[in-house]
């Protein structure tokens, strides 16, 4: 049955409604309209279901997820999830996680988003030289992708 007609038996006046309802569906399709997850159908994200899974996690498993979880971004919503994910935590990103994220704005075209990484660890560093390591590190790629720092697009804003 079509999610159409199910929704157009569904909004029918309460009297008759869910009894036709029932009447046109199978015990399997309306245990699937009702609850998803019997079907097997997953949440939106994976970041979730892997928390819930392990209590703690190590720095280098919280590194390799998200290199993962950018390696898979496919569109501009994905990868700012992705970053909201990523620096929520009480730690800065490594490297390599922020390499993996530069690498994805650059893949779905997303110089802002790119800019704005690097806001995100000025404003997660606890200081200056720490900031400076990053940007050291990070400069090869920087310069491969093309992504100015804010500091570079606005010099004569305070920082």
């Amino acid at each position: 049955m079509s999610s159409f007609r199910m929704l157009r038996l569904a909004s029918r006046a309460p009297s008759h409604g869910f009894a036709v309802l029932k009447h046109h569906m199978s015990s399997t399709t309306a245990a699937a309209a009702v609850c998803p997850s019997r079907i097997g159908a997953r949440g939106f994200g994976s970041t979730a279901q892997q928390m819930a899974e392990h209590g703690e996690e190590t720095f280098e498993e919280f590194t390799s997820r998200f290199e993962k979880e950018f390696e898979g971004v496919r569109d501009v919503f994905e990868l700012q999830r992705n970053l909201n994910n990523a620096f929520a935590y009480d730690l800065v990103p490594s490297p390599s996680v922020i390499s993996a994220a530069l690498k994805a704005a650059r893949r779905v075209n997303d110089f802002p988003t790119a800019v704005r990484i690097f806001e995100g660890i000025k404003a997660k560093t606890e200081n200056t030289q720490q900031y400076k390591d990053y940007l050291e590190e990070l400069k090869p790629l920087r310069e491969e992708l093309g992504v100015n720092l804010k500091e570079d697009l606005y010099p004569e804003a305070p920082h």
